[in-house]
Formats: structure tokens, C-alpha cells, sequence
């Protein structure tokens, strides 16, 4: 029985790549911030399970907790597979440096490296102790690779999502498992809506993503889950390797 836990399940990206895993045999168990039930019927349709968890990643000190209860509770003791899918995230604050208090900034950290470190390491350890392997993914960003104006805690929790990334996997070369990051591009999504309402003097590009939005640019998230999820399922996946969506389009 193969299980996969998916965070940022509730919409988006987070939600097609849940119900892909679904549709391809996989129990999954979705954590957002808000319980998330409409991918039952979605479960039944495939003779697999779906559980949601609401749990808001910021809260890093509980992160044990809520690994412990997944396991306890949702995982069955014949598991032979473990995907993990690090796809919630947070855009904001989007301004300049210098306007970004401490705990504007400690949140997104938390969020969106952090959390998603923690919970790779929790359930390595646990695909350790029960000689499974398990496929991580980490959802980064162009932005990890680009300094751009407005986003200085975004493009850092990015670019350490990648590094992390490229370390924790030399590190486990010697076990059968997969980390690797993954870089979606543009889509359809709420975060792209914040985006647009970004003041100029604040996120100097906010005139380009308008124009992706216009000139109907942004992809839908189904068909980047889909390239997703084949990535991560195939049997040659690059241990370490920063994968970008682009490159299957």
C-alpha cells in the first residue's frame, strides 16, 4: 500500500496533485489550513482513502505531533511506498526588506521552509525505521534563482528550499529515496491574484504578472500537476534535482 501526504491539499496545485495520486491507487492524507472533504468521493471512486488534516504550518513546534498522528492514525503497518508533496506556501509579505517586520518575516519562513524541511526529515525518519521508500517533493520557485524587487523573503525561502533540497538528498544517496524540487512557473492561482494587487512601489514586477493574466499565459494547475506527479513516479527520477515544469510543456 503506497500513502502520500500532500500540504496547501484545499486548492490549486496542492489539490490536482492529490487527486492525480488518488486516481493512480495512492492513499493520500491532505493538510491546509482548513479541512478539506471534497476529494472523498474521489478516494471511493479508487478503492483508496482520503483523510484531511486542518493544520496550519506555521506551527512548527507541533510538527511531531501532527507526523505522529498521521502515522498513528492513517497509515497503515503494511505501507511500501511514502510520497511526501511540500506544495503550501505563502507569497507575502511582498514589499521591500527594509518595510518587513520581524514576524511578517519569521511566518513566511515558517511556512515556506521551515515547515516543509521539518516535515521531509520527520518522514524520512519514519521511511527509515520502516525500510520503505519515499519520494519527496518540494515546490520552489523561478524566484529561487532570481533577485527580484519586492520579493526578498520569497526568493530566499525558495532558494533554501532548493539547497535544502540538493543536501538532504547527497545525504540519503545511500537509501532508496527520492528528494527533489520542483518548479511549476506560472499558474492560475490565488497567489497570482495577490500578486496583481501588489503596489508598484512595493513589487516592482506587478505590470509584468498583470500581463500574464491578460494574455492568458498563466497554466492551469491540473496540467502542471500531471507533469508533477509523472515526475515523481517515474522510475529514473534524479535524486537531489531541481525540476522545472517548463521542460514537459
Amino acid at each position: 500500500m503506497r500513502y502520500a501526504i500532500v500540504t496547501g491539499v484545499s486548492k490549486g496545485l496542492g489539490k490536482e496533485v492529490a487527486k492525480l495520486l488518488l486516481s493512480k491507487g495512492v492513499h493520500v492524507i491532505g493538510i491546509s489550513r482548513s479541512t478539506t472533504v471534497d476529494l472523498n468521493a474521489n478516494a471511493t471512486a479508487h478503492g483508496v482513502t482520503y483523510q484531511s488534516i486542518a493544520y496550519d504550518l506555521a506551527n512548527i513546534d507541533k510538527l511531531e505531533e501532527l507526523i505522529e498522528k498521521i502515522i498513528t492514525d492513517f497509515i497503515n503497518d503494511d505501507i511500501t511506498g511514502l510520497y511526501l508533496v511540500n506544495n503550501a506556501g505563502v507569497i507575502e509579505p511582498i514589499d521591500q526588506g527594509v518595510n518587513i517586520s520581524p514576524a511578517s518575516l519569521a511566518y513566511h519562513f515558517q511556512v515556506n521552509a521551515i515547515a516543509p524541511m521539518a516535515l521531509t526529515n520527520l518522514c524520512l525518519q519514519y521511511a527509515n525505521k520502516k525500510v520503505i521508500p519515499m519520494v519527496g517533493l518540494m515546490v520552489t520557485s523561478g524566484a529561487a534563482e532570481k533577485p527580484m524587487f519586492g520579493w526578498t523573503a520569497y526568493c530566499s525561502s525558495k532558494a533554501s528550499i532548493n539547497m535544502y533540497t540538493k543536501t538532504i538528498a547527497e545525504e540519503q544517496a545511500g537509501a532508496n529515496h527520492k528528494i527533489i524540487a520542483f518548479s511549476p512557473g506560472i499558474m492560475d492561482t490565488d497567489m497570482q491574484e495577490k500578486i496583481r494587487l501588489s503596489k508598484k512601489t512595493a513589487f516592482q514586477a506587478v505590470d509584468t504578472f498583470k500581463a500574464y493574466q491578460e494574455n492568458n499565459q498563466l497554466q492551469q494547475t491540473e496540467k502542471i500537476a500531471r507533469i508533477a506527479v509523472k515526475i515523481m513516479m517515474q522510475n529514473d527520477v534524479e535524486n537531489g534535482k531541481v525540476y522545472y515544469a517548463r521542460d514537459y510543456l
